[in-house]
C-alpha cells in the first residue's frame, strides 16, 4: 500500500488528528496511538454496536494503542526512543504544552531530524487567540461558519457535521503527506502547525464576495449559495418531505422549466440571486408542494437537472450506490464501518478492522526499544505506563 513502512506516533485525541492517521493507517501506514492514563475519550462516547462506540471504531481501527506518563523521566525517555524509529508524530495539544512537558518539535528534531511533527490546535500556535481553548461549534461561531448558515428564521443553526475538525483533519493529513515526499527528497522534516480555525476559513472561497468585494457580511437568504438562487435551494413537497435543487447553471434552470411549462422564468435564473430571482422561487415553492416527494422523484428522474431527495442520515448511510463504492463496509462481527475515501487503482485503501485494546502495545514496543523485562517491571512500578 502507499504508506507501507512509515510509522506515525499520534498523542491526539477525538477527531481531527485520529480521523487523519487512520486513513494513513488505512493505507499502510503503522499508527501507534498514545493514549492518556483514562483511554482515548471516545472509546466511550455516544452509541455502542456490539460493545464498542461507533464513533471510535471509525477513527481508531488498525491502530496500537501504547501509554506513557510523559512527566516520568522514565516515560519520557522512552517517548525519546520511540520518536527515534517513527517517521510522524502528531499532537493536539494546547500550545505551549509540549514545550513544558518537553517534547515539542526543537526537542525530537535532535534525536530524528527526519520527523514530521504536525501539531493541531484551535487557532495555531501564533497570535492572540493562540491559548483560547476551543472545539469545533466554538470555531464555527468564531470564523462566520454559523452566520452564513442561519436558518430560515434568521438565528444560527445547531450545525450537525463538525467541518472545523474535520477541515483540520483533511489539511493535517496533505500537510503531512507533502512533508513526507519532500523529506524523501530532502532527508529533512519539517513543522507543520495546523490551525482548525486556518483550516475552515481556507475553504470559503467561493462565499467571500461579500466580504471581500464589498467589504459587508452576506445575508444568507440572499446570496447565491444559501438561498438567494431559485436553482439553488430547499423546497418541501406535498407529503412534509423535501427535496433540493443543486445546480444553478442557466442550462439546468432551462431544462426544469421547459419541462414545467414555464420557459417564461428561464431568463430571470441569468440575474443575480435574491429578489431577482423570487418570482422563479415563488413558482418552485407552489409547485413542488403540489405533488409528493415519491412523484417529484419520477418526474425529475428523466430531466438533466441537478436535484436530490433530503433524506435521513439512515437512509443515505445504506445508500445502494455508497455500498457499490465500498463506502459502508461490514467486518465479521457484523459492525459497520466507513470506507476510505481515496480510491486508488494501484495499492487501494485495505481498513484494518481490528480494534486496541488500551495500552495493549505498550510492552512489546518497550522491548522493540531494547528493554528488559525487568527495565519494564521497574518502569511500571514507578508509574512509567499502565
Amino acid at each position: 500500500m502507499k504508506l507501507d513502512g512509515y510509522r506515525v506516533l499520534d498523542l491526539s485525541l477525538f477527531l481531527p488528528g485520529p480521523h487523519f492517521t487512520m486513513m494513513m493507517a488505512d493505507h499502510g501506514a503503522e499508527v501507534i496511538s498514545l493514549e492518556p492514563p483514562t483511554g482515548e475519550p471516545v472509546r466511550e462516547i455516544g452509541l455502542k454496536q456490539n460493545g464498542q462506540s461507533v464513533w471510535f471504531r471509525n477513527v481508531f481501527r488498525g491502530k496500537k494503542s501504547i501509554n506513557l506518563n510523559l512527566k516520568s523521566n522514565a516515560g519520557k525517555q522512552a517517548f525519546y526512543k520511540l520518536c527515534e524509529t517513527v517517521d510522524v508524530v502528531v499532537e493536539a495539544f494546547r500550545p505551549g504544552v509540549v514545550e513544558r512537558l518537553g517534547i515539542d518539535f526543537e526537542t525530537i528534531k535532535k534525536i530524528n531530524p527526519k520527523i514530521v511533527y504536525c501539531s493541531i490546535s484551535a487557532y495555531g500556535q501564533t497570535g492572540p487567540k493562540r491559548l483560547n481553548p476551543a472545539h469545533d461549534l466554538s470555531i464555527q461561531a468564531d470564523s462566520g461558519a454559523l452566520q452564513i448558515n442561519l436558518g430560515q428564521d434568521g438565528k444560527p443553526a445547531q450545525p450537525a457535521m463538525p467541518v472545523a475538525d474535520m477541515a483540520g483533519s483533511l489539511m493535517a493529513f496533505s500537510g503531512v503527506l507533502m512533508a513526507l515526499l519532500r523529506c524523501q527528497q530532502t532527508g529533512q522534516g519539517d513543522y507543520l502547525d495546523i490551525s482548525m480555525q486556518d483550516s475552515l476559513v481556507a475553504w470559503y472561497a467561493n462565499v467571500l464576495g461579500p466580504p471581500f468585494a464589498e467589504n459587508r457580511s452576506p445575508e444568507p437568504k440572499d446570496e447565491r449559495s444559501w438561498g438567494g438562487a431559485a436553482m439553488y435551494n430547499i423546497y418541501q413537497t406535498s407529503d412534509g418531505e423535501h427535496l433540493t435543487l443543486g445546480g444553478s447553471e442557466v442550462k439546468f434552470a432551462k431544462n426544469l422549466l421547459t419541462a414545467l411549462g414555464r420557459e417564461d422564468l428561464i431568463a430571470l435564473c441569468s440575474q443575480p440571486p435574491g429578489v431577482a430571482q423570487l418570482p422563479v422561487k415563488t413558482f418552485f415553492q407552489a409547485t413542488f408542494a403540489t405533488k409528493t416527494l415519491s412523484q417529484w422523484s419520477e418526474f425529475l428522474a428523466d430531466i438533466d437537472v441537478c436535484w436530490s431527495p433530503v433524506r435521513s442520515l439512515n437512509d443515505a448511510v445504506r445508500d445502494e450506490h455508497l455500498a457499490q463504492r465500498d463506502m459502508l463496509l461490514t467486518d465479521e462481527q457484523g459492525n459497520l464501518h466507513l470506507g476510505g475515501p481515496v480510491k486508488f487503482k494501484q495499492e487501494p485503501a485495505q481498513p484494518n478492522f481490528t480494534l486496541p485494546a488500551f495500552s495493549q502495545d505498550t510492552q512489546s514496543l518497550l522491548i522493540e526499544l531494547g528493554y528488559s523485562d525487568t527495565d519494564i517491571a521497574t518502569m511500571r512500578s514507578e508509574n512509567a505506563f499502565i
